[in-house]
């Protein structure tokens, strides 16, 4: 039976004739080395396992350590990552407005030169009607009916005969344009 080290102070050994009992000391003495031998190795287990305990809390520091740096890492990177596609957003946005004020600008010239287009062809147009009121006057002038004495046989058209009406030229005659109010326009 293990003994406490109260026990120890209270057990009493049986006396004889010149001390105690060598039986009963000895007894006690193996007992008390059981005992001790009991708790030095009790002691030494949980020392090992003391030592093991310290080892795992030493590797979860390390962890934790580990664990606290990619985080720190992961947030400096995150941060990286923001900047650099900020960065390049705005780079895009410029070229975009870069790219838009070249469109712009060509659609303007383009537009200018679709406007001086328009003013030439309406120049041409307009010299070309010139052209056709001239010769139209100029034909008009020249077909006069001849005067009565001029025809043929001395002959005056009667009043009842109506006069005749112009040869029209054989085919489809082409439109012709007449000036309207701002431009010109084809006759139908």
């Amino acid at each position: 039976m293990p003994y406490t080290p109260v026990e120890l102070r209270h057990v009493r050994v049986a006396r004889s004739l010149f001390g105690y009992e060598r039986a009963a000391v000895q007894d006690v003495l193996n007992e008390v080395a059981d005992s001790f031998e009991t708790v030095w190795r009790e002691r030494h287990e949980f020392a090992d396992h003391i030592e093991a305990l310290e080892a795992e809390i030493a590797r979860l520091r390390e962890r934790e350590q580990a664990l606290t740096q990619t985080l720190v890492a992961a947030e400096q990177a995150a941060t990286h990552v923001r900047e650099q596609a900020k960065r390049e957003a705005a780079l895009i946005v410029a070229e975009a407005h870069n790219e838009a004020r070249s469109v712009t600008r060509n659609a303007q010239g383009e537009r200018q030169r679709l406007l001086a287009e328009t003013r030439r062809i309406e120049a041409l147009l307009r010299a070309a009607l010139g052209m056709i009121e001239e010769s139209a006057t100029a034909a008009a002038a020249v077909e006069e009916p001849p005067p009565a004495e001029a025809r043929p046989g001395g002959e005056q058209p009667s009043a009842a005969e109506p006069a005749a009406p112009p040869e029209e030229p054989h085919g489809p005659q082409p439109p012709q344009l007449r000036k309207i109010s701002g431009g010109f326009d084809w006759d139908d």
